[in-house]
């Protein structure tokens, strides 16, 4: 019984894709198998797992269905959204040169400039939503090309189908950090990407209750090789993670499309607002890439940054007074939230290029939930 049907809608691919009856005593849900080994008739002899960092039957169903939901051939799961991206830098030789979008997520740029430079990677982060700098910046050492659209936080867009026409000519990976879309609202290997990468702990999680990582892939080398890598560095997640994803799976296309409803409703609230001085959502005509975002995305998400009309004195009262809105890191769960990046989540960021990006004082991110959108306005209000 196959489910995974490439003309089937993602609503179906969602409750349906990778997911079989449990073969022994038919269990619809997928059981969490808590092992770590399994028996062997005789050495090297098993039935297909003899350790759970290399495999694990709950894990094989979710890589399976996080396979589907992506349109990709493979996916393999990780610990955290980090570790799935450690991974990928992990395939490639130390001395490469590595272009990265100037506005990731802080985490990333902190796993980049911290941590692997030291073993030689070359790191050089340009706004990659102008395809003049992309063209600028290649070079022949370039093997990889990070692409986080929308940007975190500041939403901007990069033209994914132009940057990997590009990267193939140049003979360099496209990798596109899809958190902030989802495989809803945006499908990267579609339009040319060669891997995309999650945070499963934001939306593909969904409620605020598990850390996890994906990387999708169509090309069977490169899955080898990061295969290699999750079995011999071993930042796998549990099979009970695994679990909680694969329910969380289920509900992914509804969950975003309320996001994404909710959002629209925000943005739209805080836009003329006097005391707003600028919002950043894709889904307004007055976002500078609102066609591009019509063009490759099929929804805009639940993410809404803006500035606020005032000092950061001014944004610590609004964040206190807020009753819905929870002021927390992370994103992507059922309830609204409310972040201060230069503070929490891109407070590693160096400071010049906070500023450069538009990362100030006032500058707050929004993860609007499922909640009704007219007690999240008044909550605002």
């Amino acid at each position: 019984m196959s489910h995974d049907h490439p003309t089937q809608h993602l609503d179906t691919i969602a409750i349906h894709g990778g997911i079989e009856p449990e073969a022994i005593t038919g269990a619809v849900m997928t059981p969490i198998f808590q092992t770590s080994t399994y028996v062997q008739s005789e050495p090297a002899v098993h039935k297909g797992f003899d350790y759970s960092r290399a495999d694990n039957p709950t894990r094989q169903v979710l890589e399976k269905a996080l396979a589907c939901i992506e349109g990709a051939q493979f996916a393999l799961s990780f610990a955290s959204g980090l570790a799935a991206e450690q991974a990928i830098i992990q395939t490639l030789d130390p001395g490469c040169h590595i272009l990265v979008s100037e506005d990731i997520y802080g985490g990333t740029g902190r796993l980049f400039r911290q941590l692997f430079a030291k073993y030689g990677f070359d790191f050089e982060f340009v706004d990659l939503s102008q395809h003049e700098n992309l063209l600028k910046a290649i070079r022949p050492t370039t093997k990889l090309i990070w692409v986080e659209s929308p940007s975190n936080p500041t939403l901007k867009l990069v033209d994914i189908r132009r940057s990997a026409a590009l990267a193939r000519q140049h003979g360099a990976l496209v990798v596109v950090d899809n958190t902030f879309a989802s495989p809803i609202f945006q499908q990267p290997l579609a339009l040319g990407a060669d891997l995309v990468v999650h945070s499963t702990t934001k939306y593909i999680g969904g409620h605020s209750d598990l850390i996890g990582g994906a990387v999708m892939v169509n090309n069977p080398e490169l899955h080898a090789a990061l295969k290699f890598v999750q079995f011999a560095a071993g930042a796998v997640p549990s099979p009970f993670e695994c679990f909680l994803l694969l329910r969380s799976l289920k509900t992914l296309p509804v969950r975003m499309h309320k996001h994404a409803t909710n959002a629209q409703a925000v943005a739209e609230f805080l836009s003329p607002h006097p005391r707003v001085e600028k919002v950043y959502f894709p889904g307004l005509p007055s976002h500078p890439q609102h066609s591009l975002a019509k063009e490759q995305m099929s929804g805009c998400s639940g993410m809404v940054s803006f500035a606020l009309r005032g000092d950061y004195q001014e944004v610590k009262t609004l964040c206190s007074r807020l009753k819905l809105f929870t002021l927390a890191e992370s994103l992507g769960g059922v309830e609204s939230l409310i972040n201060h990046p230069e503070k929490m989540t891109h407070a590693s960021v160096p400071e010049t290029l906070r500023r450069k990006i538009g990362i100030g004082p006032n500058l707050l991110r929004l993860s609007v939930g499922i909640e009704h959108p007219d007690d999240l306005i008044a909550d605002l209000k």
